[in-house]
């Protein structure tokens, strides 16, 4: 099993970044996809979650309206799209699987600084 990140670097405040998560070894389109995120000093939080159809969606109120969760279920890849970044989206962004049992990938760092 494998969740590969990528996408992840330094932008201004205002700017977009779009994370990517590759998965392998899982039967992808039977599992709810999340992404996470570990600000130093805190605890990992949820970001966004799809369910495995892709029909449905829901974010943390923090980044409602700014970030976007989409997947292609013929690809195995899972993305997050993040517009209007601000200083406090500065994270290691994680993609989770989750189904009977869960999965992580090694995460990817977005850092929102001027």
């Amino acid at each position: 099993v494998q969740l590969v990140e990528s996408g992840g670097g330094l932008v201004q405040p205002g700017g977009s970044l779009r994370l990517s998560c590759a998965a392998s070894g899982f039967t992808f389109s039977s599992y709810t996809m999340s992404w996470f995120r570990q600000a130093p000093g805190k605890e990992r939080e949820l970001v966004a979650v799809i369910t495995s159809a892709g029909d449905r969606t829901n974010y943390a109120d923090s980044v409602k309206g700014r970030f976007t969760i989409s997947r292609d279920n013929a690809k195995n890849t899972v993305d997050l799209q993040m517009n209007s970044l601000k200083p406090e989206d500065t994270a290691v962004y994680y993609c989770n699987a989750l189904n009977r049992r869960g999965y992580w990938g090694q995460g990817t760092q977005v850092t929102v600084s001027s």
